[in-house]
């Protein structure tokens, strides 16, 4: 059922309704209309969940105006779908509004507290449902943190999204490509769903203080100031928004009265209804890996300020420092390489600190090692040429390697030529055997693939190791020992 009054239509946040969820067993008959509607004991949030897309806030580059999405809603046309969005977003409401639109039962499951039982006596209520004769027999189902089922708890349902028996819609807080079978991800579009914005939060806001007053025949005061605390510590949650507006109204209730029916909402009370500010850190998670790509692209940038700034973001939500410092390992080698190879006795020498004097000096110590190799200079030769050099092993594997620069330990491998003709490199000028070549002989002589694998950059120690290897280069071409006669063959493939 629509709700006719304007103000019970708010957001685009996302509560469980846990009075309307539809679990009854397969032979109970259930409405064929869902009253979407929140009893007045129901948070603020549920009560001012969004009946349709007019009222529903944020989401603009999925469900604006003429957009697939919104046309299809609108004209009662659904498809399998996934959500992925932050806390807060809207991903239920938009469900159950989508529900509304192609007239469809909802029947609601989490992955947090349903098995495959549930799911099961879901699919038989959608079985029943579709069988009916009468012309709304559709059933949407709706699990929410869907990233929580297991394989198989995932794959209970592909066959039923297969042959229409159910419409799937999926929430989750977590990337899809990681958390869902890719069975899933094939029968299901995924759509992508943003924090709410400011603009969009003080929309919220402006509503819910309305039907606040509405609803309890209150004045509410609250300044400019107050607002803006509100907005900022929702971060881009309306939930967290509304919650935290009702935690202010609850607070203030005891001090009114018939004659006084005012509250006021000050930032003071806003800071001491939230509360301390829990960090946005999920191991493992999506807020994770991102806050550790950026810590990584930040030393790679060689900005030392926002690097420290990612690291204590990582401590802060309650991260490992020692997950920092082994990135700092992988960053010692793969973004400074021979460009600064103090880089990594650094790292290591951080890491072995953490562990002889704890955490307090060790995160200080990691700090050190982190602002170093911010600022030092960059090179990724190394990774590159190693890269490489692993696609021409496998590309090469079955070649033998050179008799000369096998192992010579038996009177045997000696008669089989194993170890003739190498040059011991002390024994020669400047301990350098000018024309050798370590290649095997056919890939030293195509010219179908590049053995010059590291290529040093002009940075750092790098700089005196390019002139270096150019030098050894030009020994190599002068010289009249050559190893292998000089041509060009393409090696057979």
């Amino acid at each position: 059922m629509i709700n006719d009054n304007p103000q019970a239509s708010l957001f685009a946040g996302e509560q469980e309704d846990q009075d309307t969820a539809l679990n009854a067993s397969a032979n109970q008959s259930a409405p064929d209309t869902v009253t979407l509607a929140a009893p007045l004991a129901a948070p603020l949030a549920a009560r001012m969940r969004p009946q349709n897309l007019t009222d529903y806030v944020g989401q603009q580059h999925m469900l604006g105006e003429e957009s697939p999405l919104r046309l299809a809603i609108e004209q009662g046309h659904c498809h399998s779908l996934i959500f992925w969005g932050p806390p807060g977003s809207g991903k239920t409401t938009l469900a159950e509004i989508i529900a509304h639109h192609v007239n469809a039962k909802v029947i609601r499951l989490s992955a947090v507290t349903s098995g495959i039982k549930d799911i099961r006596l879901a699919i038989e209520q959608a079985k029943i449902r579709t069988s009916n004769d009468s012309g709304n027999n559709r059933t949407l189902l709706f699990v929410d943190e869907v990233h929580r089922f297991n394989k198989s708890q995932q794959d209970a349902f592909l066959p039923f999204i297969e042959d229409g028996t159910i419409i799937f819609i999926g929430a989750t807080t977590q990337n899809p490509a990681f958390e869902l079978n890719q069975a899933i991800l094939s029968r299901a579009r995924v759509y992508t769903l943003k924090k709410l914005n400011c603009d969009e939060l003080a929309q919220v806001l402006t509503r819910a203080l309305a039907f606040i007053s509405t609803e309890q025949k209150i004045c509410i005061n609250i300044d400019d100031d107050a607002q803006q605390s509100l907005l900022n510590r929702s971060d881009g949650d309306a939930r967290r928004l509304l919650n935290l507006l009702e935690n202010c109204f609850d607070s203030q209730e005891s001090s009114l009265s018939t004659n006084n029916r005012n509250i006021t909402i000050t930032v003071k009370l806003i800071a001491q209804v939230a509360g301390s500010k829990i960090a946005l850190y999920d191991k493992g998670g999506d807020a994770f890996y991102d806050l550790i790509s950026a810590f990584h692209k930040s030393v790679r940038g060689s900005d030392a300020d926002a690097a420290l700034y990612w690291y204590a973001r990582i401590l802060t939500g309650g991260g490992d420092a020692l997950y920092v410092a082994r990135r700092l390992l992988a960053i010692a080698s793969e973004d400074i390489g021979n460009a600064d190879p103090r880089a990594m006795q650094l790292a290591i020498n951080a890491w072995d600190t953490f562990h002889r004097v704890g955490p307090s000096e060790g995160e200080r110590a990691i700090a050190q090692a982190v602002v170093y190799m911010a600022l030092a200079p960059k090179s990724n030769a190394v990774y590159m040429a190693f890269s490489q050099a692993k696609v021409l092993a496998e590309q090469t594997s079955s070649l033998d390697v050179p008799d000369h620069l096998k192992n010579s330990t038996s009177e045997i491998t000696k008669n089989l030529g194993h170890g003739v003709d190498y040059r011991y490199a002390h024994n020669e000028v400047n301990a350098f055997a000018a024309g050798e070549n370590y290649f095997p002989e056919a890939l030293a002589q195509a010219n179908s693939y590049n053995t010059a694998l590291y290529q040093p950059s002009d940075r750092g120690l790098e700089k005196q190791l390019k002139e270096k290897l150019n030098y050894l280069k030009q020994l190599n071409q002068n010289s009249t020992e050559q190893r292998y006669e000089q041509r060009d063959e393409l090696l057979d493939e």
